[in-house]
């Protein structure tokens, strides 16, 4: 008896001995949804798509004034004359599709580039808060389920949107400072 009592209290002296782990919960799509440099490079894509929306309307219409007019044009030729002009002209447009495509590629790519970054960034972020503040874990909450269910008290959702957007609009601040002082030089 007096062995269990003392292999018991044994017990609970390394228990309450054993740090403390701090752990917390974030909303990581909430955050990367409200994170201005999310939002700015949307916008900054946004704005690109608009122009390229725009200019490939455009050619679109020239494209089909000039299918129009090829067609009313070639009705009246012999079959192999047809083939002949319709061939032309799928050649003469062909490298301006191409090109479209690219462009609209090459967008894209730049586009998830930078979003890239963002995650990138946000990660560094909530690493750097989770050692600054002590935080032995820090779980992501997203659809996929990593934390299905958490107190309140350990969501830190809030605080996490608030800091990373004060590091990248003092940053942003910071670089128009440096941009203003070289341009007054």
């Amino acid at each position: 008896m007096k062995k269990i009592i003392l292999s018991l209290a044994v017990l609970i002296s390394a228990a309450s001995c054993q740090e403390q782990q701090k752990i917390a919960f974030i909303d990581n799509g909430e955050i990367i949804s409200a994170y201005q440099m999310k939002i700015d490079i949307e916008d900054k894509f946004k704005t690109q798509d608009d122009q390229f929306t725009k200019q490939r309307d455009s050619i679109a219409m020239v494209y089909q004034m000039e299918m129009q007019s090829i067609q009313q044009r070639i009705s009246k030729l012999s079959p192999q004359k047809q083939q002949e002009e319709s061939q032309a002209f799928s050649q003469k447009w062909q490298p301006v599709q191409q090109q479209m495509q690219m462009r609209q590629q090459q967008m894209d790519q730049m586009f998830k580039t930078e979003m890239d970054s963002v995650l990138s960034k946000f990660n560094t972020y909530v690493e750097d808060y989770g050692k600054e503040n002590g935080y032995t874990f820090i779980l992501g909450k997203n659809q996929a389920g990593s934390v299905v269910y958490g107190i309140e008290a350990l969501d830190i959702t809030e605080e996490v949107k608030k800091g990373i957007n004060e590091a990248y609009n003092s940053k942003d601040a910071k670089t128009e400072a440096s941009t203003d002082a070289a341009t007054e030089e």
